[in-house]
């Protein structure tokens, strides 16, 4: 089954799905440039099409006054819970993740930025960079997206981003992945764009999983 037929399955919103298929995109561009240690470009890209099949509990209510949509989202309430992220690996393992492929989904959270930074798997690093350059309208900066994230969850105090000392250090810890991945890729962060990533969308959306 390919992506876009998975995405129809879960009855994903096209905002969602792009946002997915971006992620996948940049992380491509980063692979096909690629000349440091061997990294599974599989589990990457599987990864990246699936990481964020679990969002749709977290648009709010009022997002859309479509009566099918919000149907929709309480069937994943009521199958899955509230928890976002335990909705993603839960969906990452029904559609055939490995193992291994599970345990990158888990560790590529920005609050596990500091982990990701001290990790050898650059799997896990790729994945984490590529969904922190990814912002709701397209491909921008680390410190673009994630100065953003503080904006956002400012006012969620069980998030890691309402506490400003924390974030900053997450963002210089993003920083430092972006750093650890450039060195091993013939791409300066600005080549990854909206842009050089198109064609990799088009591409994925054929993608079987």
């Amino acid at each position: 089954m390919n992506i876009i037929e998975i995405y129809k399955k879960y009855h994903l919103p096209e905002n969602l799905q792009m946002h997915m298929l971006r992620v996948a995109a940049c992380s491509n561009l980063i692979i096909d440039n690629w000349n440091g240690v061997e990294i599974d470009n599989q589990a990457i890209i599987r990864v990246c099409l699936l990481h964020d099949m679990g969002n749709i509990v977290k648009i709010p209510e009022d997002f859309s006054k479509d009566q099918e949509f919000l149907k929709i989202r309480k069937k994943y309430f009521d199958k899955y819970g509230t928890n976002d992220h335990e909705i993603n690996l839960e969906i990452g393992k029904q559609e055939g993740l490995t193992e291994q492929e599970l345990t990158i989904l888990d560790g590529k959270r920005s609050r596990k930025n500091e982990e990701t930074l001290k990790s050898n798997s650059y799997e896990r690093k790729i994945c984490a960079y590529c969904d922190q350059r990814v912002a709701p309208d397209g491909v921008v900066s680390i410190k673009e997206r994630l100065e953003d994230a503080k904006v956002r969850y400012k006012n969620k105090p069980l998030s890691v981003w309402s506490n400003e000392e924390k974030a900053n250090h997450l963002i210089e810890c993003s920083l430092g992945i972006e750093k650890q991945i450039m060195q091993y890729c013939k791409l300066k962060p600005e080549d990854i764009n909206d842009f050089s990533i198109k064609e990799y969308i088009e591409k994925l959306k054929t993608y079987n999983i």
